[in-house]
């Protein structure tokens, strides 16, 4: 069976798509499947910078940990990227792609290679903007944005030329339990557009700094024996994170099975 593509897109930086794309990479390796790893952001690298973390405390720490195989896209050493993806591809049942956050031709190819492609925003109206426009009075939404039609268009190409079909799923990541009026009224916006331009809603990971703490080891909510002392923070991220990977609805063959628990949990 072909291997299933997730690839992670998003035009705007800071909404926690690496961080994401890095560990749906790890739950679904710890979930036993094959899946390689590429980071398509060449300067900023930080899925390869993640991993890379994760192998040297993997090492350091004599620990056998879930990894995915990756590596980093430079067009400087060789722009094939169909190329890379196809050998990568050749072992893997999934492959996960992170791209930068800016539109490039790069980004534009690995859309079109996605089964699944997720785009997270975090839950304010700024990120929402990527997707469509709001009116200021009214919270209705306008239109589609530049970004959306980049997406169909992406999609109708692919269709054309594949006959597969894209699943978008939009991840509301970094949702906040207080402002609850502007929650409903993002939800309600994306809900608006999701009907108009064809994509999913699901929830993604939180606000937590326990994130930002992970990337120095590389280490993911699946390594609490490795994290030390773990809170309840802990525990309801790592669920977080397990609700996010079945929300993906990825097909049986290639989807994830229940995610391993720590004993710590």
């Amino acid at each position: 069976m072909a291997p299933h593509f997730i690839t992670f897109a998003n035009e705007k930086g800071g909404t926690g798509k690496s961080t994401t794309a890095v560990h749906a990479a790890v739950a679904l390796s710890a979930a036993g499947k094959k899946v390689a790893a590429i980071d398509l952001d060449t300067r900023q690298r930080t899925l390869g910078r993640y991993l890379d973390n994760r192998a040297a405390t993997i090492k350091r720490l004599g620990v056998d940990l879930p990894m995915p195989v990756y590596e980093t896209f430079d067009p400087a050493k060789n722009d094939d990227l169909n190329g890379q993806l196809d050998r990568l591809a050749a072992d893997a049942d999934v492959v996960v792609i992170d791209t930068p956050g800016r539109d490039d031709p790069y980004a534009r190819a690995a859309m079109l290679r996605a089964d699944t492609l997720v785009t997270p925003i975090n839950d304010s109206f700024v990120d929402l903007d990527l997707i469509g426009e709001v009116d200021a009075e009214t919270y209705k939404v306008r239109r589609p944005s530049f970004y959306a039609e980049l997406v169909w268009n992406s999609r109708t190409q692919r269709a054309k030329t594949t006959g597969c079909s894209v699943d978008w799923v939009v991840l509301r990541n970094r949702m906040q339990h207080i402002e609850a009026k502007n929650m409903r009224r993002v939800g309600k916006a994306l809900d608006e557009l999701s009907r108009r331009v064809g994509f999913r809603v699901i929830p993604g990971l939180g606000e937590r700094v326990i994130y930002r703490e992970l990337f120095p080891k590389g280490l993911t909510l699946l390594d609490l024996a490795q994290i030390g002392e773990v809170g309840i923070g802990h525990i309801a991220a790592r669920q977080e994170l397990r609700e996010m990977i079945a929300g993906f609805g990825l097909p049986e063959e290639g989807a994830a099975a229940p995610l391993p628990r720590a004993a710590a949990g």
